[in-house]
């Protein structure tokens, strides 16, 4: 398995159609994703994957498929959701509920961050999170990000805590 990138027990990869049903283990679950908008159904995960193909494809950087390095399974995504430029980035986590409370989550923003970092085109990272998931402000807090305020966020229906991040 060739990987972009590796930490200590995660490697990074662009995420493929043959990837949707453990995408669906994450982006699927209302558990894990109830502070991000709500799970995706399952039947637009194929159109999810094309996107971030097409982000690495344009930008060269995407949000990523991690796998455990132990196991060979995908068991999460991190990376960086793009609109239009690298200007400005946005940086997300998911991981499959029964690898949570493992680091996981930090070492794949720690190690995603590193990456952009060495792309040297990315100008600025943001990310969000609901003021209810304890775990992901502490995550955003431990690796750096400075905390900007609360913000209403339409597509979520929702006010999160808003972080950011220059490099």
């Amino acid at each position: 398995m060739e990987f972009l990138f590796t930490s200590e027990r995660l490697g990074y990869r662009l995420l493929t159609l043959e990837d949707v049903e453990a995408c669906e283990q994450f982006w699927g679950r209302e558990e894990v994703m109830t502070y991000c908008g709500g799970s995706t159904d399952s039947a637009l995960l194929p159109q999810v994957i094309d996107f971030y193909q097409q982000c690495q494809a344009d930008f060269a950087l995407s949000v990523y498929g991690v796998v455990d390095l132990a196991t060979n399974q995908v068991i999460g995504a991190a990376g960086f959701n793009i609109e239009d430029s690298l200007d400005e980035v946005e940086l997300i986590f998911h991981f499959t509920k029964d690898n949570w409370n493992k680091g996981y989550a930090t070492e794949a923003a720690i190690a995603c961050m590193k990456f952009a970092e060495e792309q040297g085109s990315v100008q600025k990272v943001i990310a969000s999170a609901s003021i209810e998931s304890k775990a992901s402000l502490n995550i955003l807090g431990k690796i750096g990000f400075q905390y900007m305020g609360i913000k209403y966020f339409e597509d979520l229906e929702q006010e999160e805590a808003y972080f950011g991040f220059v490099f």
